[in-house]
């Protein structure tokens, strides 16, 4: 599985490439879908460009996005869209439009009862882990590992070469992961080594421009559909050859 993570915290001050507005967000991707994505990751904006939990926002973000695709789409719940635990799970119960699951970022305070509500409004959650963060220790103690959906293994390191090292510890502190599938991915430098990580790994990945604005040459990428083809493609060499 490729999926496209269409935005991010990103804003316009990232150029008019990154999709803001929910019709935006909806035709970038269905351009990443064309292009091969099977899975959708957004973070819904408000008029302003930030990241909202807002029922209202929320909804009319993934009625777009489902209006022009039909593969899973999933939001954000980080911490920086809502600070406070209690508000942010709050939100989450006022949602009107359910996504197909929302990532929940393990080492953020209150991340259980936001996961625990989610899965219990039918909404698959994402546990990520991000490396770095004390995400993997609380995700194997935590109960709700074996109900998750998959697990977002976050690599932070931007070093190219370091990235792909942070990557194998980071796999190698989730371990079995409660038996749950790994989705692994990097970010800015370290988005295409991590890909093809996960291609050599057998496991599934994401890119867009939440996670890198450049194509594996360095040059400037130009969507969201232009990176998911790249990525489809470097992830299936890296598969096969095992480079």
């Amino acid at each position: 599985m490729v999926q496209v993570c269409l935005n991010g915290a990103r804003t316009a001050a990232d150029g008019m490439r990154v999709p803001l507005s929910p019709e935006a967000m909806a035709a970038s991707a269905a351009e990443a879908v064309a292009a091969g994505a099977t899975d959708v990751h957004v973070h819904p904006k408000t008029p302003c460009g930030n990241d909202s939990l807002s029922p209202r926002v929320v909804a009319a973000t993934l009625e777009a996005i489902r209006a022009r695709v039909r593969v899973p789409a999933g939001v954000t719940t980080g911490a920086w869209a809502e600070p406070d635990p209690a508000a942010r799970l709050e939100r989450v119960r006022s949602w009107t439009v359910l996504p197909d699951h929302a990532s929940v970022n393990w080492h953020e305070p209150g991340a259980e009862e936001l996961a625990a509500a989610l899965i219990g409004r039918g909404v698959g959650v994402e546990a990520g882990i991000r490396s770095g963060t004390d995400g993997a220790a609380r995700f194997a103690a935590s109960p709700l590992g074996p109900r998750v959906l998959r697990v977002l293994a976050e690599v932070t390191e931007t070093d190219p070469a370091a990235a792909v090292a942070s990557a194998r510890a980071l796999l190698a502190g989730i371990g079995a992961a409660h038996g749950r599938p790994v989705l692994l991915h990097g970010e800015d430098g370290g988005a295409w080594p991590v890909l093809r990580l996960a291609g050599r790994r057998g496991l599934a990945t994401r890119i867009g421009l939440e996670d890198t604005l450049l194509m594996p040459d360095g040059g400037a990428a130009e969507s969201n559909a232009r990176l998911v083809a790249a990525g489809l493609a470097e992830w299936r060499a890296a598969r096969d050859t095992g480079n």
